[in-house]
């Protein structure tokens, strides 16, 4: 067997970028979800990882996993595989990858971790920096996703350029108003004269922001308390112009890797906005929101096969 076990904690956004970052290095993957033994065991995992005790009783995987599985490396994404990742794959005999950044674990006995700048990871010789988080990025995926969306309403731009407005919804750095909202769309619609304007809302955008979005003349619009189809692989494939808001990291770093289209930020942050900030700075100071360069994370893929030894 030639295979990454990809340990999952059932989070589609941290199973995504592990599957995204095995198959960037050219390999197949088995995926098994893992959860920790009991309450406090996460905590207790700090401890023991920074005394060094890799203990499999923190922990369940939903799958027995033995050495003759042939397994390569392990990877996990997101704190609630860190450990779980690191214990097995000192139990299995073979190195462990981590995507996003473990802080508080022992990030020394890592053998490589895979750490979006806006994190501000430190410097060593197995930490990664990328300047955003790891999305599909192969062909086929963009092409059955254009192909969903012309099935479920869906029409190509043909001669007109597509505008497209991806809205996530408010966290703790961010605040997303029904009146915000109209203020940004009026802007989009009056700067886009001509075009083609579709939209998404997400699980996360609030009942009287949506309401906004429905007030609007678009020509494809996808309310996801509606209906939860995903047409940001269309969007991301067949528009010219891309209007993202700010507290999407995951939107923006698909936005910012894939297509060709132009980026722009929605900004919804309030005071200094973290991390979100950090990350929206980046992306504007290296060209990727507001200009034309794409995101290329082929060095660091390589540079993860490296630490890896695969």
């Amino acid at each position: 067997m030639d295979k990454i076990l990809i340990l999952t904690d059932g989070k589609a956004g941290h199973e995504n970028q592990s599957k995204a970052f095995v198959r960037a290095m050219g390999f197949e993957f088995d995926i098994v979800k893992t959860t920790f033994s009991f309450p406090g065991a996460k905590a207790l995992s700090y401890v023991f990882d920074n005394i060094g005790v890799r203990s499999c009783a923190l922990f369940r995987l939903e799958k027995k996993i033995s050495r003759c599985d042939g397994y390569r490396a392990v990877v996990g994404t997101g704190s609630g595989t860190f450990y779980a990742a690191k214990a097995t794959a000192k139990r299995l005999g073979v190195k462990s990858a981590v995507v996003l950044y473990p802080r508080g674990y022992n990030m020394k006995s890592f053998d490589a971790i895979f750490a979006p700048c806006f994190d501000r990871p430190a410097k060593a010789a197995n930490i990664i920096e990328a300047p955003a988080n790891i999305v599909a990025n192969d062909a086929a995926f963009y092409e059955a996703g254009v192909k969903a969306f012309l099935e479920n309403g869906g029409v190509s731009p043909s001669n007109r350029e597509a505008v497209s407005v991806i809205i996530g919804g408010p966290n703790k750095r961010s605040s997303m108003t029904a009146s915000w909202m109209k203020e940004e769309f009026d802007k989009v619609f009056a700067s886009n004269k001509g075009a083609l304007f579709w939209v998404t809302t997400s699980r996360r955008t609030p009942a009287d922001v949506e309401k906004v979005v429905e007030s609007y003349p678009w020509d494809y619009s996808l309310i996801y308390s509606k209906n939860h189809f995903n047409p940001i692989p269309a969007f991301v494939s067949l528009s010219t112009k891309l209007y993202v808001t700010a507290e999407s990291t995951g939107m923006l770093s698909e936005a910012c890797t894939c297509g060709a289209a132009r980026v722009e930020v929605l900004d919804d942050l309030v005071g200094d906005g973290g991390k979100y900030r950090r990350f929206v700075s980046s992306l504007i100071d290296g060209g990727y929101v507001g200009g034309s360069r794409k995101i290329d994370l082929s060095s660091q893929f390589s540079r993860a096969k490296e630490l890896l030894c695969l």
